[in-house]
């Protein structure tokens, strides 16, 4: 075994699974980063989780938002934005985060991007369409990704960090994309039972279904042929991105240095994990059916580690 090798098994032994809980996949994989773009990475997750836990947390105890709180939450959201765009302002709150946006060269369109899917959970119940699903998803899911993919990008010169040789944005849509439909499906009772739902009204029309079907199939867990029809699409539109994901991760593999490129087949692993566990067919899509155990996170990353020769993996 290379030297290089024996310190990804280091990184990799250092790794606490049961400890991780918010943006496991992400943390996962970026601890075999660099420890200050391992930093930079929790202090942005931990920004983002702020807002959205705010806004699912209202949804899942209410059933929607009044006038009045839709305007308190819209303000929330344009004032956490508006701390990000305001660096010259004192904050020793967020400041961790504006330094962290100076050093590394992060630019702001992932949290305005992110901003504009929070506001559209305040003022909308869901999505009429597939299309308007994705649109969401270019925030909700692209933003954070984003995030990930540029500290794996970006480059250093004599101290001094320079931006990714690519275009960030265009590379995280489908790891993103595909990796929120693979949550949408695995997440489905817990989501349900929170009063938020992601599965499309014009999906669910189609195979003779509505929101509140949705609700009892989560609550009672009988699985109807008409929602099984409505995995197997999203299903196959995560099979869709799954495939633009591995042609994207070879058009930017040249540009990211080693560990970097094991913390992409990382995390997509991780993703693929779920993914591969769906089955439309036969599946009850509970959660236990489809979380991988700590135990099988941990054997494969390991197993990914283990085979990592600085080229992309098979898929």
């Amino acid at each position: 075994m290379g030297r290089q090798h024996e310190e990804y098994l280091e990184l990799f032994n250092r790794i606490n699974f049961e400890k991780i809980k918010d943006h496991p996949n992400i943390l996962i994989a970026a601890n075999f980063w660099n420890n200050d773009r391992y930093e930079a990475a929790r202090t942005f997750y931990r920004f983002m989780r702020a807002i959205d836990d705010l806004i699912d947390n209202h949804k899942s105890s209410h059933l929607g938002f009044s006038e009045d709180e839709k305007k308190q939450f819209t303000g929330n959201v344009e004032q956490w934005l508006e701390v990000v765009r305001n660096t010259a302002k004192e904050n020793s709150l967020y400041l961790e985060l504006m330094e962290t946006i100076a050093r590394f060269r992060i630019p702001l369109w992932p949290l305005e991007a992110f901003a504009k899917s929070m506001v559209y959970d305040i003022h909308h119940d869901g999505f009429r369409t597939v299309r308007q699903f994705l649109e969401y998803a270019n925030g909700a899911s692209v933003a954070p990704a984003s995030i990930f993919v540029h500290l794996c990008g970006v480059r250093e010169d004599n101290g001094k960090v320079l931006s990714p040789l690519f275009d960030v944005r265009e590379a995280a849509i489908p790891c993103a994309v595909f990796s929120y439909l693979v949550h949408i499906i695995r997440d489905f009772r817990k989501d349900q039972l929170n009063n938020l739902n992601y599965f499309a009204d014009d999906v669910l029309e189609k195979n003779g279904l509505s929101r509140k079907d949705l609700r009892r199939i989560a609550e009672n867990g009988d699985i109807p042929d008409g929602f099984r029809m409505v995995i197997k699409e999203y299903h196959t539109l995560a099979e869709q991105y799954r495939q633009k994901t591995c042609a994207m991760i070879e058009t930017i593999w040249p540009h990211l240095g080693p560990r970097y490129q094991l913390s992409l087949e990382v995390i997509f692993t991780l993703y693929l994990m779920v993914f591969e566990r769906i089955d439309p067919e036969n599946g009850s899509f509970s959660t236990d059916e489809l979380n991988p155990t700590v135990s099988e996170m941990r054997s494969r990353v390991l197993e990914t580690v283990q085979n990592f020769n600085g080229q992309p993996g098979v898929r």
